[in-house]
């Protein structure tokens, strides 16, 4: 049974120890992934670590939007602190002309922020959805899909993908979706403007612990349909509160085929499909 984990991180310090180990396994279980960049660094990174196999791992490339501004990040006992980065379409270029780049992401709105009353909140999020579009932009033109990030943002996302859709709705695919909102968590309501837009989502194991979800899951559209692990985030149970990791997509299938009263293969097939058709791979 193949499945592909459309989203994780294996680029970031989680694994620095065992990468190669984690990869694997779980190419040795019949799970290809899709390492996705949050800033030039991690992106590159994820090149290299994809370079190492000769088939089943894939790149995005990308610029997230908490990567604009200078920040401190936390993890057990020690902190990093990472310069916010612009958003350069040379340096992206450079990397997506390779093969195994297929898509731009992770891209897009997280105006969820502890400091959100600072003074220039309103110029963050000006400038996260002008690298947005800048991004969207520079996927149509590679034509690739995208990996759309959103938290707490969705109004002002919902605004910018309908202009963007209204202004190049000539040249985006109609015969596939042209991008997912990854790791997806809003309400059945917000998933049809997403579906209606051309865009597929994709479940995390988010959906194993909160059956919020299973009534969308049981009514969306089969080609809509994504699975990923965002690892090292996002654990399903019966691991909740380890590290993530690729291999572990299975739980999120096997949740999603008792939610919709289908077998394992069956999500397997259908999602494995979606994948290959959106990220072409």
């Amino acid at each position: 049974m193949k499945l592909i984990d459309t989203h994780c991180h294996l680029n970031l310090p989680y694994y620095k120890d065992d990468c190669d180990e984690v990869i694997r396994r779980a190419l040795g279980d019949g799970v290809e992934m899709i390492i996705v960049g949050t800033d030039y660094k991690t992106s590159k990174r994820a090149l290299e670590i994809a370079n190492r196999y000769q088939s089943g791992v894939y790149v995005a490339v990308g610029l997230h939007p908490e990567s604009l501004e200078d920040r401190v990040e936390q993890e057990d006992e020690n902190k990093s602190y990472f310069e916010g980065e612009e958003f350069n379409v040379d340096i992206y270029q450079q990397l997506a002309k390779f093969p195994r780049v297929v898509a731009v992401g992770e891209i897009g709105l997280d105006y969820f922020r502890p400091d959100a009353t600072k003074s220039n909140w309103e110029e963050v999020k000006t400038k996260q959805k002008e690298v947005l579009w800048q991004q969207l932009e520079f996927a149509l033109q590679l034509n690739l899909p995208v990996m759309i990030h959103c938290r707490q943002a969705h109004d002002d996302m919902l605004a910018l993908l309908t202009d963007f859709k209204n202004k190049y709705r000539r040249i985006l695919p109609l015969d596939r979706p042209w991008g997912v909102l990854h790791c997806f968590s809003g309400d059945e309501n917000l998933a049809w403007h997403y579906f209606n837009l051309g865009l597929a989502v994709s479940f995390t194991g988010l959906i194993t612990f909160s059956k919020n979800w299973d009534s969308l899951i049981r009514k969306m559209p089969d080609d809509r349909l994504l699975v990923e692990t965002d690892a090292p985030f996002m654990t399903p149970e019966p691991y909740r509160g380890k590290r993530n990791e690729p291999l572990l997509v299975n739980y999120v299938a096997k949740r999603l085929a008792e939610i919709r009263g289908v077998s394992e293969a069956k999500i397997a097939s259908i999602t494995s499909a979606n994948a290959i058709k959106l990220f072409r791979l």
